[in-house]
């Protein structure tokens, strides 16, 4: 169930009332977890399994951890079980077709069978989740928490369980323990971000997605300004398509009384590789800063080590995206970036000479050509898109005016939102009548559309 389709709209216009009309009795939490699981479980019935095991294990990891002298132990447990449960379901055919490839290049005439198991939607994302909770708790960061209902809508919470944000339960259970107090103010708020959301999937990313996956699917048949005018797009095309996510999340969740973090800040206007990774999917950059690259040692034990920590969580988050060696590869590039960049940005000359808007070209020009093997089917095929953007010809392609018009629009307004006028862009008339072209724009232009969110496969 994808927040962009009527099923989507059928379940939250029995669900909302319901919610609101029991938010201030013992049955807000329940309604809520069975919302959850049913939003889930119209996917597959089977993921349903999954989750519940997750959310099982990890509550009685915590609640065994608080009585026991064996803390670490029983933190072990949880992590085996989370980062095995992600090793099994979204690498298992990665490994194994890997392990078989070895065996054929060294002539071993044997196969090692492949799982055969689906990637459950949101795994990544509720795994991660509920592992902060156990480590957390582990450091003293968070108090217990007593009730299963509770806990399990915290892993849950139908709004951010497909693609996050991947929330902390210092910021979300407390929520969990109050009544929500919905206002006017907090729906109106939730539907102009829903509606935001709505026009960046609809009318932006999937419209986009028509040039970009024409080109993707035989590059070797495009020349190098369409191979660069696709790739391009694609940059806005997953910025669109998964900021449109959390903007929906958010909305949906505003207007249910919760506070989701902010899981984008407009990445495009970064002036380094270091603050584009403060603003892209924030959530998840949080997340391994502080659950792997501060316990490998951070920045704090000397040049050799902060690069080596660097390299391995940017590596790690590669291939956290997906099962194959682009994204590694894309992980990797971004490491090397950091690498070459970080000590060039604390430079005096860097700060000070080189104009800010020159600084974001070159972050967003290095960005996107990273994109390519984020993208690319294969390493193959990102090898021939690279290869032929510089080395084919220069015929002109057909180019999609309205796909640049809106890209334009859209990055005229964030360089506008972090000027001197962002007094302007909020306030209330300007915002209701951006929403309000929005929805026009969806009602007359937009086509209809069932394409599933691109991290929904993360």
């Amino acid at each position: 169930m994808y927040f962009h389709t009527w099923p989507f709209l059928l379940f939250f216009l029995i669900v909302y009332p319901t919610y609101l009309a029991l938010k201030a009795t013992k049955l807000r939490l329940p309604v809520l977890l069975a919302a959850s699981y049913f939003f889930y479980g119209w996917l597959n019935p089977l993921y349903l399994l999954l989750i519940t095991y997750s959310t099982a294990l990890d509550y009685t990891v915590v609640t065994r951890m608080a009585k026991s002298q064996h803390k670490k132990t029983w933190l072990a447990v949880s992590i085996v079980n989370n980062l095995g449960l992600l090793g099994f379901f979204k690498y298992g055919a990665f490994v194994t077709d890997n392990f078989n490839a070895l065996l054929s290049s060294l002539n071993i005439p044997y196969l090692v069978p492949a799982p055969g198991m689906l990637l459950p939607v949101g795994l990544s994302f509720y795994t991660f989740q509920s592992l902060s909770y156990t480590i957390d708790y582990y450091r003293g960061n968070v108090e217990r928490e007593t009730s299963i209902i509770r806990y399990a809508a915290f892993v849950s919470l139908f709004p951010r369980l497909l693609a996050g944000p991947i929330e902390r339960a210092r910021n979300l259970l407390p929520q969990l323990h109050k009544t929500p107090k919905v206002s006017g103010q907090d729906v109106a708020d939730g539907l102009s971000l829903f509606i935001v959301g709505l026009f960046k999937k609809v009318a932006l990313a999937d419209y986009l997605a028509l040039y970009v996956n024409k080109v993707y699917a035989a590059p070797d048949q495009f020349q190098s300004p369409a191979l660069i005018l696709a790739t391009f797009l694609f940059a806005w095309q997953i910025y669109f398509d998964f900021s449109g996510y959390t903007d929906m999340a958010r909305g949906i969740a505003r207007m249910m009384g919760f506070r989701l973090m902010l899981n984008f800040n407009n990445p495009y206007l970064a002036a380094s590789l270091g603050d584009f990774w403060s603003r892209w999917h924030i959530s998840l950059s949080s997340w391994f800063k502080d659950y792997l690259y501060i316990p490998l040692g951070g920045n704090r034990k000397g040049t050799f080590n902060t690069y080596r920590n660097m390299f391995l969580v940017m590596v790690i988050s590669g291939l956290w995206h997906g099962a194959a060696w682009t994204f590694v590869i894309w992980g990797a590039l971004h490491a090397l970036g950091r690498f070459f960049t970080r000590e060039l940005e604390r430079t005096a000359f860097y700060k000070e000479k080189v104009p800010k808007l020159i600084k974001q070209l070159l972050v967003f020009a290095f960005v996107t050509f990273a994109w390519i093997f984020f993208r690319a089917e294969g390493i193959g095929e990102a090898w021939v898109i690279v290869r032929r953007i510089f080395s084919s010809g220069w015929a002109d392609p057909y180019c999609p005016v309205l796909a640049l018009a809106l890209i334009l629009a859209v990055w005229l307004y964030q360089f506008a939102y972090e000027s001197r006028i962002k007094w302007l862009l909020e306030s209330r008339p300007v915002r209701v009548g951006i929403v309000v072209a929005m929805i026009v724009y969806l009602a007359v232009f937009a086509p209809s559309s069932d394409q599933a969110f691109i991290y929904l496969q993360f």
